[in-house]
């Protein structure tokens, strides 16, 4: 759904917002996606930096943090060249690398303004018990590395695995977000266990917790979200300021069920306040991101 057919937004973004996750994606000659043994969960799309731009100005956004895709792998080229064009004033990045990556690529990704690594597991994953355990390795790796540099780690999975990881991420050095609202499922509510152990992390634990507003309709359900709402009041309640939003631009293989107004919609739904959407929009941001 394109964001021209959506009308203006339902409230003005303040000055210096940002979209903490977004992907682009490049013509396939010049970035090819996937490795050889890679199973695309979705076929990219043509989503160039030119039409994504045109959304933030639409949506008043002048703040980008890029997220590598899973469908280009650990080849983050696509991402890093929108980001060299867009500058590091008003740009961040989070990429996919080896957590035995070089330190000459992670401190040449450095100076472009990338400040995480993603661990990225398909939020459609079944329920495998213990599957946080063969993830272990790489995450002690990169929390060791990460800590020097001053990154975070950037989790995505499905809520059932999210839940698994908290243990592993109590005993990590970094900060970490969480995607999705932690991908757990809006239908089963905020009471559901995994949802109020990651209010309690926010509310009670050492601040290095940051809760993505992204993704909505992964775990919201089609086609208004509206259940999403209990549970990101929920968490404005646990810590407003650690809280950020992304638009989870191009909706990859949603992009014809949900539209992006329509999610930045939503924010002014969960959070009716002008003060609270600027922490979400731009003090956070700031923080966890270094603008």
């Amino acid at each position: 759904m394109s964001h021209q057919n959506e009308g203006p937004p339902a409230f003005r973004a303040p000055p210096l917002a940002c979209d903490a996750h977004f992907h682009v994606f490049g013509p396939a000659d010049r970035y090819p996606h996937g490795g050889v043994n890679e199973k695309l969960r979705y076929a990219p799309p043509l989503a160039p930096l030119s039409d994504y731009l045109e959304l933030a100005q639409h949506l008043g956004i002048e703040r980008f943090v890029f997220v590598q895709p899973s469908a280009y792998g650990r080849d983050n080229t696509c991402m890093l060249d929108a980001m060299r064009e867009i500058g590091l004033e008003r740009c961040r990045g989070i990429v996919d690398v080896d957590e035995n990556a070089p330190d000459a690529l992670l401190a040449e990704m450095n100076a472009l303004g990338v400040r995480g690594v993603r661990v990225n597991v398909s939020p459609v994953k079944p329920s495998e018990p213990g599957f946080s355990a063969t993830m272990r390795p790489r995450i002690e790796r990169l929390d060791a590395r990460l800590h020097e540099l001053g990154w975070h780690l950037d989790f995505l999975a499905p809520g059932w695995l999210t839940e698994e990881l908290f243990p592993i991420f109590a005993k990590m050095r970094c900060s970490f977000s969480v995607a999705h609202m932690g991908m757990f499922l809006a239908k089963d509510g905020r009471k559901q266990p995994g949802f109020q152990k990651l209010l309690d992390i926010l509310k009670n634990g050492d601040g290095r917790m940051w809760v993505k507003l992204t993704g909505t309709y992964r775990m919201g359900t089609l086609p208004t979200m509206a259940d999403t709402l209990p549970m990101a009041r929920a968490l404005l309640e646990a810590a407003a300021n650690r809280l950020i939003w992304g638009s989870d631009y191009p909706h990859l293989s949603f992009a014809d069920k949900v539209g992006s107004v329509q999610l930045f919609n939503l924010l002014g739904d969960w959070a009716p306040d002008e003060g609270t959407r600027r922490k979400i929009l731009v003090d956070n941001p700031a923080a966890l991101f270094g603008f």
